[in-house]
């Protein structure tokens, strides 16, 4: 759907920032200086905090409006609670087992731990604070969200009457002593640790809050003490009425905590004979998983958290009191409120084609040009009217996907089963370890497989996180195969909220490339050299420290030479110490972050060419764009690839070049010249690891980028 823009005179996508030119060779010894000094990087988990840190700043931004504010602390609140669930949980492991890995930034195992936990500590004060700010901005828009105290007598009536009715029949207090063991607790999960006077002793008891009743309690406008919303917690409509659930006894507290488990999904390859069976039985072992994170309200007695904290065995360093509420990701459903002048406005993406759309006219344009679409700015309806097409086209022979990220009632399950049942041969690649999806990606598996779908799960050490879909078709001249590949999930719902690219090509070595994927994926292949795409982890490692080598002595020859990457995560310290490398011999190198980067910019001598920027804003940027200037003769590739180690060494990816030369410089003008632009939701890094906003606040790129597709989708 890109083609030649017309932009504005006032607000215009500009090409990147630095314009390529020819350099003066440079004739300098290479620099003497280890590129290995722990100066020169940032800790992973540091840097990755630094950017939960940029997250929750979008919550206190008064541009945002306001329910976008309690969207993005509630983000910031489900990323915190997955940090602790995966890295502080895995480094809680390693100084367990006595393991001292030393990164090379210089960290060991001890000390990151304990630098993660500080900062983490400090970002739950932070996101309270958020909380009480917000909760006063939202009052002054007439949505209240009441304290115990502030409920009159006869809303205290009502809500004791809401308790009888919707919350005492679902809930089960389970008392803890000799004759009673301590219950499991489930990771995520709220509770209220309850102290009885029971027979003349002191007794406690769990009662767990149910995650299937509603966070926030509606409350009836006639009961409300002020006009607009109100409603109230549903822990504090628990505990007022937590009596109910012991008659005959006297209630002496009621505590709210919860906690966070190790949910760090582990495969033993020797093992994984089956590998459904292997994770089905690894996922039912994970809600016994280590403590990483026992959270409690800040007035919860020293006696009662000791008791908690000698059931659960740990100790006091992996304990954090807050001021203010607990799970603030359930925020996301406040967030949700029908106010929709406190929303972002509602873009409306154009579609290369809708669903019913004629195949012969789909596979006509694609051979014409490859066809790049970039969502959400572009809909991800595209992609489902190619499958439908594939699925109902007589001439379809064959479809071949992978799914990493399926999402909940995924439509593209049901266009495979439907070219299944239309006589198509379809084989679906479904990864199973897919963190946090792996139950609901097992139970796609098992529908696809009664659909008489070929199924296959990939490898037990590598995760297989390409995105692909090729379609064989048989044409009047033979037989043609069509891709689609991209850099974001087969997944309609995030395809509305993250941005990424999708290209549909039949350039004959692409499609001929993705069949060898498939083959390595589906069969046994010891292929090592691909025609245009780089496959992770076959060689794309080396092709790309081969790339930005072949950037280096273009600089030293005095030809352009410039790299502008745009990627979620930079952490492989090859890779840094390749663009250090660039830097030091002339290279402008340009990075786009948006998460965590272990690069330094700004290093006299070492990265002084390298600038980094991280962009937070309406849209999480998820796409990955890898741009050479190349002596004049720019490359560049998309795909599903960061520059990090599990990505280059532990999963399949690829990577696809883009070789229509107007497709190329959309993405290199329009996109990254807008990115590299932008000042509004732009923050920039510096050589100390920490980030700053980009001055000026009058350009926003996702603005301006939905502002650039709608133009186009008019003309």
């Amino acid at each position: 759907m890109q083609r030649a823009a017309h932009p504005t005179e006032d607000e215009s996508p500009q090409p990147p920032r630095r314009a390529l030119r020819a350099v003066a060779p440079v004739t300098a010894e290479p620099a003497t200086t280890s590129l290995k000094q722990p100066a020169f990087y940032s800790n992973r988990e540091l840097s990755w905090l630094e950017f939960n840190d940029r997250v929750l700043a979008q919550a206190t931004d008064p541009s945002h409006p306001l329910l976008e504010r309690v969207k993005f602390l509630a983000i910031s609140a489900n990323n915190l609670d997955e940090f602790f669930m995966i890295r502080v949980a895995t480094t809680q492991k390693k100084v367990r087992e006595g393991i001292n890995d030393v990164g090379a930034d210089g960290y060991g195992t001890q000390a990151q731990l304990k630098a993660m936990w500080e900062r983490s500590a400090q970002m739950i004060t932070d996101q309270a604070a958020c909380w009480a700010d917000l909760r006063l901005a939202l009052e002054a828009e007439e949505i209240r969200l009441l304290e115990p105290e502030d409920w009159p007598e006869p809303l205290q009536v009502y809500l004791e009457d809401y308790f009888r009715r919707e919350i005492f029949p679902v809930v089960t207090p389970l008392a803890f002593d000799p004759g009673h063991p301590f219950p499991l607790i489930s990771n995520l999960s709220k509770n209220l640790a309850v102290v009885v006077r029971h027979g003349g002793r002191m007794k406690f008891a769990r009662v767990k809050v149910p995650s299937v009743l509603p966070r926030f309690i509606p409350i009836p406008a006639e009961l409300a003490p002020s006009p607009g919303v109100s409603f109230a917690y549903l822990e504090d409509v628990m505990r007022a009425n937590v009596h109910l659930l012991f008659p005959g006894t006297q209630i002496k507290g009621a505590y709210l905590f919860r906690i966070v488990r190790d949910a760090d999904l582990e495969i033993e390859q020797d093992e994984a004979d089956d590998l459904l069976e292997t994770v089905d039985r690894s996922l039912r072992q994970l809600p016994r998983g280590a403590i990483s994170l026992l959270h409690v309200e800040a007035g919860m007695p020293d006696r009662v958290l000791k008791i908690l904290a000698e059931n659960f065995e740990v100790t006091s360093d992996v304990v954090v009191r807050s001021s203010d509420r607990l799970g603030l990701a359930d925020w996301m459903d406040l967030a949700r409120l029908d106010r929709p002048d406190l929303h972002d406005t509602p873009s409306e993406p154009k579609a290369l084609w809708r669903e019913g759309a004629d195949p012969d006219v789909i596979f006509e344009q694609i051979r014409q040009q490859d066809q790049l679409i970039h969502h959400p700015y572009e809909s991800f309806e595209s992609v489902m009217a190619f499958l439908s097409a594939a699925a109902d086209d007589p001439r379809v022979l064959a479809i071949k996907m992978t799914l990493y990220r399926i999402g909940a009632n995924s439509p593209l399950v049901g266009l495979l089963s439907h070219a299944a049942q239309q006589g198509k041969q379809v084989t679906v690649l479904v990864e199973l370890k897919a963190r946090f999806d792996e139950r609901n990606n097992i139970e796609w598996a098992k529908k696809l497989e009664s659909d008489n779908i070929h199924v296959v799960y990939g490898f037990a050490d590598l995760k297989t996180h390409a995105k692909l879909c090729l379609v064989v078709r048989k044409e009047d001249d033979g037989i043609r195969r069509y891709v689609h590949t991209g850099t974001g999930n087969y997944n309609p719902q995030t395809a509305r909220i993250y941005t990424d690219f999708g290209l549909f090509t039949c350039d004959p070595d692409i499609v001929a490339d993705v069949s060898d994927v498939f083959n390595y994926l589906t069969g046994y292949s010891n292929q090592k050299q691909f025609r245009q795409i780089h496959v992770a982890p076959i060689e794309l490692r080396g092709a790309l420290s081969e790339l930005i080598k072949r950037e280096t002595e273009h600089a030293r020859n005095g030809r352009p030479a410039h790299l502008v990457f745009k990627m979620n995560s930079l952490t492989d310290d090859q890779m840094v110490r390749a663009l250090y490398r660039a830097s030091q011999a002339g290279v402008d190198i340009d990075l786009i972050v948006r998460g965590t980067c272990c690069l330094r910019p700004g290093i006299a001598g070492v990265s002084d060419r390298i600038q980094v920027r991280s962009i937070i804003g309406r849209f999480l940027e998820h796409s990955r764009v890898y741009w050479f200037a190349n002596g004049g003769a720019d490359e560049m590739y998309i795909g599903s690839a960061d520059l990090m180690e599990r990505n280059l060494d532990r999963r399949v990816e690829t990577l696809t070049p883009i070789r229509d030369a107007a497709r190329r410089q959309h993405l290199r003008e329009i996109v990254l010249g807008t990115c590299l632009r932008d000042n509004a939701r732009a923050w920039l890094l510096d050589e100390h690891g920490h980030y700053a906003r980009a001055t000026g606040r009058d350009v926003d790129g996702q603005r301006i980028l939905l502002q650039h597709y709608s133009d186009v989708a008019a003309d």
